[in-house]
């Protein structure tokens, strides 16, 4: 089986971590969890980020049949659709992105907001295998951090989205609407089970106190060994404990509403409205003053 070349691409204003995996120089690549940035304070967006990853696309002459995501994120817009628009990528995400369809849908009292999955192109569910050219891909589900979370494995890489962390950060929150603390157990157990060699590649790296450089590279044998939160030893009970209490501490990313509202679109920012404009929804829970305040 041919080895995997992977390039990563890192956007520090989110955090995020967008992979390019392909099989050789003239071949085929696939782009993982791409970034489109975003700045909430103006209402403007731009595609540097994913303009970096399609100048690499260039430069290495590939053909990308598909732009992956690992599930709708909390923290970044996806620029899946301008590789899509680019490259003529098909979008792909997991199955259970229906359920978290379902789950926003009313959030943002949006009808036009699909419930069905029928933004993406394709949805994969939980031992789906496909193939990049030479290189063949498998898909895990790894639900707990959302219904929707996949990781894509491809010999012995596996991209696992924001279900785990490097060691000394640990994993990720399972407090979401649709997430649970005892699944994200299991789906990290799962993943641990794999051979100890394997590499997992995250879309996240926080910089942990004490450590220099950012880090989004690891292995099974090193996240059963150091991992701060579920190393070998640590318990179910434990570990739903630990992340529950941890989860109550937690405020909310600072672009959930705008990121969630268009990456279960598949990336689509809201249709425009009649004034050819677009715009985001943001819920207000009004504040009841009580009588004589």
């Amino acid at each position: 089986m041919t080895r995997a070349n992977i390039r990563a691409f890192f956007d520090k204003p989110t955090n995020t971590v967008s992979y390019l995996v392909w099989d050789r120089e003239g071949g085929t690549g696939v782009v993982i969890d791409p970034v489109l940035d975003f700045d909430p304070a103006s209402g403007t967006v731009s595609v540097n980020s994913v303009e970096e990853i399609l100048e690499a696309v260039e430069e290495l002459n590939l053909t990308v049949p598909y732009v992956l995501e690992t599930h709708a994120h909390a923290d970044h817009l996806s620029g899946a659709p301008m590789i899509k628009e680019k490259t003529g990528a098909k979008i792909g995400i997991g199955e259970h992105i229906k359920d978290v369809q379902q789950i926003f849908r009313p959030v943002f009292n949006a009808d036009d907001m699909a419930a069905d999955g029928g933004d993406f192109d394709r949805l994969f569910a939980d031992g789906d295998r496909f193939d990049a050219g030479d290189l063949p891909f498998e898909v895990i589900h790894t639900p707990g951090h959302t219904p929707a979370c996949v990781s894509y494995k491809v010999g012995d890489d596996v991209f696992v989205g924001d279900t785990i962390f490097m060691p000394d950060f640990g994993t990720a929150r399972a407090d979401f609407p649709g997430g649970d603390a005892r699944t994200l157990f299991r789906s990290i157990k799962r993943l641990l089970s794999l051979p100890p060699e394997t590499r997992l590649h995250l879309c996240h790296d926080y910089k942990a106190e004490g450590r220099d450089q950012y880090r989004w590279d690891t292995t099974v044998a090193d996240e059963r060994k150091r991992n701060i939160h579920v190393h070998d030893g640590v318990s179910e009970d434990e570990f739903v404990a630990m992340r529950t209490s941890r989860d109550a501490t937690l405020s909310a990313p600072r672009l959930l509403l705008p990121s969630i509202q268009t990456n279960i679109r598949a990336g689509n920012l809201p249709p425009a409205e009649d004034n050819g404009v677009r715009y985001l929804k943001i819920p207000v829970k009004p504040v009841r003053v009580s009588e004589g305040a």
